[in-house]
């Protein structure tokens, strides 16, 4: 058995070593034109290049040019995208989700009667941290101090609630009343026909200043007066601005006395042009601008 296995396997090898003529003849004249010889060695050889050749250059196609998105369960820009989306996702479910276990944790010791150990160790870092602190005055702090109490000097200061207020009209002459706009009184105030401020013609988008300091109560469009902002001052005042083009304030905020608050516009139905219109109001009674203000 063995010896014809051997003998199996020689002829096979010889096999493969049996040359072999391909010739090429002249249809015509018959004859030879080219002949390669061949054997089926070569010939295995050659085609496994070729294999190897091909499916190597298909691997490296779909390897390294966009055709590797055509293949099957190959992820996409989007799906690498979306991979990155997740793990941050998870990263800070996982970062919250400590956090609330610590939360609870703390929580429980609380309930307990225990003191919490992270927050304890803390709280000891802290203080310990706190020992070493100079509160020694340095030079640049009082530089500072010394160029904000310069700029203080001139601000606008509120007239105490200990002062002598049996006038209402006494106080109101006491405060110190910013010009909203730089510009010229075209409508002066009248009470019978009911134009309770002034109008103010100036340049076209000029910055509007509030007049004092308080917080802004209205800041609304309407179809009549445009943008209008009205604003709230201490000692029962209320100061409102009409025909803006800008609105730069919104209601709630706190304002000081020379902020900007708005741009002088044409807005509104009863404007006749650009122009700022003022009203000051105390304990709900108009009052004209222009015996407080200099214009």
């Amino acid at each position: 058995m063995p010896k014809s296995t051997q003998k199996k396997r020689k002829e096979f090898f010889s096999l493969l070593k049996h040359k072999y003529r391909l010739v090429f003849f002249n249809d015509n004249t018959l004859e030879e034109a080219w002949h390669l010889r061949i054997t089926l060695m070569n010939v295995l050889s050659i085609a496994g290049t070729i294999f190897i050749i091909l499916v190597g250059g298909s691997m490296a196609l779909v390897m390294f040019t966009p055709m590797r998105h055509l293949v099957p369960g190959y992820p996409t820009d989007a799906m690498r995208m979306q991979i990155v989306t997740n793990a941050l996702r998870l990263d800070s479910l996982e970062y919250e989700n400590n956090r609330l276990d610590r939360y609870i944790h703390t929580i429980n010791d609380i309930v307990s009667g225990r003191e919490p150990e992270e927050a304890g160790a803390e709280i000891k870092g802290k203080i310990a941290n706190y020992e070493n602190i100079n509160f020694a005055r340095s030079e640049q702090d009082s530089l500072l101090r010394k160029h904000v109490e310069e700029e203080e000097r001139f601000n606008v200061i509120m007239p105490s609630s200990s002062a002598s207020s049996s006038s209402e009209d006494v106080f109101i002459s006491k405060i110190h009343f910013f010009k909203p706009v730089e510009g010229m009184v075209s409508n002066k105030f009248n009470l019978n026909d009911h134009h309770f401020g002034i109008d103010i013609v100036a340049e076209p988008s000029a910055v509007v200043k509030t007049i004092y300091d308080g917080t802004v109560i209205m800041s609304v469009w309407t179809a009549e007066t445009g943008n209008v902002i009205q604003i709230q001052h201490p000692a029962n005042i209320i100061s409102v601005y009409k025909h803006n083009a800008k609105l730069l304030k919104k209601q709630g905020e706190r304002v000081k006395a020379g902020d900007a608050i708005a741009y002088v516009g044409n807005s509104g139905e009863l404007t006749t042009g650009p122009h700022l219109h003022v009203e000051i109001w105390q304990n709900g009674t108009p009052v004209n601008p222009e015996d407080y203000i200099v214009f």
